[in-house]
C-alpha cells in the first residue's frame, strides 16, 4: 500500500512526458493532496490533469458514513469495489508520474518494533510512471474536479517490496508501468488486457535507504 509518494515536478514532466500539468501542487503528496495525474484523450495523445490523491476524496464522502481510505486499488478485486469498478470497466486508465515512493519499515529484530519511514526509487531512471485509475467529480462551479487512485499487487515474494509495512500483513505494491509501455496502458479499454500490466518491477532495478519525516516544529 502506497499513500505517500513525491510527484514528478513540471520541468520533468515537460521533458519527459512531453506534457504540463493545468496547476502548481505540492512537492510531496499524502492522501487528499492535489498531484499530477496523466490520462489519454479523446485522440489517444496524452493530457495532464492535476487531482486529489484517493478515488473518493474525503469531501465526497456523505455525512455520517465513516471515512475510508481510496489512495490505493487491489487489482484482484478492482473490477468489484464501489470505488473504482466504474473508472476500471470505463477503461479510465491513468499513470501517476513519480520520483520515488515512501513505505513503513518494521525491524524484525525489535521485540516491539516501531515503522520507520524508507524512500524506494527506481535505479537509473529520474522518475517512474504508476499505473492508476481516475474519475471526475462536477463541482459547484460547473468545471470537472478530478481523483485518482494506484493500482497495487501482491509482493509477499518481491526481495525488496516484501520487507515492508507490519509483520504478519500481507505485502503489497505498486504496479509500476515500464517506460516503453507507457502509452499501450494509457490507452487500453480492455480490462483483461489491462490486468495484464498488473506484474511487479524487478527488485534489481530498484533501489531503498531510511527517509523518516523531519519533526513537526514546536
Amino acid at each position: 500500500m502506497c499513500n505517500n509518494y513525491a510527484p514528478v515536478q513540471r520541468q520533468l514532466l515537460r521533458d519527459v512526458y512531453g506534457i504540463e500539468p493545468p496547476m502548481d501542487y505540492p512537492p510531496e503528496t499524502w492522501p487528499d493532496y492535489a498531484a499530477p495525474l496523466i490520462v489519454a484523450d479523446s485522440e489517444g495523445s496524452r493530457q495532464a490533469l492535476v487531482g486529489t490523491f484517493g478515488m473518493v476524496p474525503k469531501t465526497r464522502i456523505p455525512p455520517g458514513v465513516a471515512k475510508f481510505d481510496t489512495t490505493n486499488a487491489r487489482s484482484e478485486t478492482v473490477g468489484e469495489k464501489r470505488s473504482f469498478s466504474g473508472p476500471w470497466k470505463k477503461g479510465q486508465l491513468c499513470l501517476v508520474p513519480a520520483t520515488s515512493f515512501y513505505e513503513p519499515f518494521y525491524d524484525p529484530d525489535q521485540e516491539k518494533p516501531k515503522s520507520v519511514r524508507w524512500r524506494i526509487w527506481l535505479k537509473d531512471q529520474p522518475d517512474f510512471a504508476i499505473a492508476g485509475l481516475w474519475r471526475a467529480w462536477p463541482s459547484e462551479a460547473g468545471a470537472e474536479l478530478f481523483s485518482f487512485t494506484m493500482l497495487t499487487i501482491n509482493s509477499d515474494k518481491h526481495p525488496l517490496m516484501n520487507r515492508f509495512h507490519a509483520p504478519g500483513k500481507e505485502k503489497r505494491m505498486i504496479v509500476i508501468v515500464p517506460r516503453t509501455q507507457w502509452d499501450d496502458w494509457l490507452r487500453c479499454r480492455d480490462t483483461e488486457r489491462a490486468r495484464s500490466f498488473m506484474r511487479p518491477y524487478p527488485a534489481e532495478l530498484m533501489d531503498a535507504e531510511p527517509a523518516p519525516r523531519a519533526p513537526k516544529a514546536l
